[in-house]
Order: C-alpha cells, then structure tokens, then sequence
C-alpha cells in the first residue's frame, strides 16, 4: 500500500499529481507529524486528526482511524517535510490550499495549545504549499472562531 508512496517520495524531485490513496497517505503524515512536533501526541489530535481526515474524504470514524493509522506509519519512514509538502502540493488545487492550512490550525488548537514548535513547523509548511503568513493567520482566526 505504501510502497507508490515511499517510491515517490524517495525519488522524485518533481512530482506529479498523486494518485488518491497516495494524497491521503501524504496528508495524513503531515497532520501527524504537526502532531508529533511537540513530543505530545495527544487523544485530542488524534481525534482531531481523524475528523479532518473523515470530513475531507468522505470516511467513516473507522475508515478515518484507518487511513491515521496508516499516514503514522507513513510518518515514522518520511524524512524530508519540505518533500512531503511538496508533493501535496501537487494534489491539492491553489484555491483549496487556504482549507488545508485552516485544517493544520485546527490541528494546533485541539489540545488548546499553542506550542511554539508547532507554531513554527506550521508557519514553515504553510510556506511551503503557498499560503503566506497574512492567509495562514486568516485561516488560524477563522478556526478559532468556529472552536472558541
């Protein structure tokens, strides 16, 4: 299931499109590594993981459980970030990229905490899918709304 994945992540400087099942491998590892960032890989972000993951594809609790338990092993084996978020940046449209940060944010702020770890990690990887600080701030206000 992982080999497509780890093939293109190893070898390809350029990727093209991901197929589906790769992009949400891809996806999911990312969420879990803004998780892991802090060393504190709590029940709320992997609740909040498996919430992003069902809501952006359509999945069941289990399927959702599933498709994180997968993109942490996919994690535990991904190396280079500034890869990972390239190549979901092939999957995921311009004009979607503003949700995937909101998602990220919403990530962050699950266990009502800020930690500067993952403020940084996210700052770094909403730059490296084209989304500058000013829409990144936008996105994490407008998750704040919705959660406060």
């Amino acid at each position: 299931m992982f080999d497509h994945l780890f093939a293109r992540l190893k070898t390809d400087p350029t990727p093209d499109p991901l197929e589906a099942d790769d992009a949400r491998l891809a996806l999911g590892a990312l969420l879990v590594r803004l998780a892991r960032v802090d060393q504190d890989y709590s029940s709320d972000e992997t609740a909040e993981i498996d919430r992003i993951l069902a809501r952006r594809y359509g999945l069941d609790a289990n399927g959702a459980a599933s498709l994180r338990h997968g993109a942490e092993q996919v994690e535990t084996t991904v190396g280079d970030t500034v890869h990972l978020t390239r190549l979901i940046k092939a999957a995921i449209p311009f004009e979607d990229r503003f949700a995937l940060v909101a998602d990220l944010w919403a990530l962050v702020l699950a266990d009502n905490v800020r930690d500067t770890q993952e403020n940084a990690f996210l700052r770094l990887v909403a730059k490296l899918v084209g989304v500058n600080d000013r829409d990144s701030a936008l996105a994490r206000q407008s998750v704040s709304k919705t959660t406060g």
